[in-house]
């Protein structure tokens, strides 16, 4: 059993969602209840940076221009942050942007959850859009593949997709019906790993397409987000199970209960100080330090 030490660090602001790790050794955050971008250095105390309090700030990553890259889903917009806090914002049709991700050409990615699309914007803001053959499928987070496309989950779609830089698209139909994938992330075996929030399981895909699921202790534990540890292993979030998990490459799980009751954890990102970072909504960030 992997041995936890969790402490948790409030930050005002609310609802944080996603969390990663930005260029300048700090973690930065979204606030998609209030509307604000936030920045804690492990250590230093929380910053806070106000966007348009209604826009519902979801997903962010790190930039190839050294900003920090989000989504604003309720205003239809491509937000980024500067490390010094300058937001610039790029508006969209009516799309609900959710998932972003820096891709191997120099732009960002990022998906479209109410247009069935996948959307491209360069970092001087020019936006391409590919449409998806699939309706209603609910594109959700996206990220860069091993193989030089991005990939993405399609939530109603219970279904994987591929994009490659040009465009092509393919998809890859789970196993499961009704698995409702969510989060993704790249893994250190060179697959796709990705949670399904409503199936209760941990998948992996490969290049081909080759999929793999594990079932998780809790059926009803709701997974969310999902990233590479470093301890070769993928770690979880368990929203509805107040928990995160630990998933080993031979698919041994391991749980771990968060101190405080409902925290709703979200996102979660390997930080700049090699501990684990949890996005927390009731208002908090988790630091999760592997212990011996």
């Amino acid at each position: 059993m992997t041995h936890l030490t969790i402490e948790e660090h409030a930050v005002p602001g609310g609802g944080p969602h996603a969390i990663t790790t930005g260029p300048d050794g700090a973690l930065w955050y979204t606030l998609v209840q209030s509307g604000q971008i936030g920045r804690l250095e492990p250590g230093g105390a929380p910053v806070g940076f106000a966007l348009d309090p209604d826009c519902g700030p979801t997903l962010i990553t790190a930039g190839p221009d050294g900003g920090l890259w989000f989504t604003e889903y309720r205003a239809h917009r491509i937000g980024r942050i500067s490390v010094a806090g300058e937001v610039t914002e790029f508006p969209l049709a009516e799309c609900g942007p959710f998932g972003i991700a820096a891709g191997p050409d120099g732009a960002l990615w990022f998906t479209e959850t109410t247009a069935d699309r996948i959307g491209r914007i360069s970092v001087g803001g020019e936006v391409t859009e590919f449409g998806l053959p699939v309706s209603g499928g609910l594109p959700s987070a996206i990220v860069a593949g091993p193989d030089g496309a991005l990939w993405f989950t399609l939530n109603q779609a219970d279904a994987i997709g591929r994009i490659t830089v040009d465009g092509e698209v393919t998809v890859h139909t789970l196993p499961t019906d009704g698995a409702g994938p969510v989060g993704l992330a790249a893994g250190p075996d060179g697959r796709l790993w990705f949670v399904e929030i409503t199936a209760g399981r941990v998948g992996r895909i490969d290049v081909d397409g080759v999929v793999e699921e594990f079932p998780l202790p809790d059926p009803l534990g709701r997974p969310h987000g999902i990233t590479a540890g470093p301890d070769g292993a993928l770690w979880f979030t368990e929203w509805g199970g107040n928990r995160v998990g630990r998933l080993s490459p031979d698919g041994t799980v391991e749980l771990h209960d968060l101190p405080t009751p409902r925290s709703e954890p979200h996102g979660i990102t390997l930080g700049p100080d090699g501990a684990l970072w949890v996005a927390l909504e009731i208002g908090a960030l988790a630091r999760l330090s592997l212990t011996p």
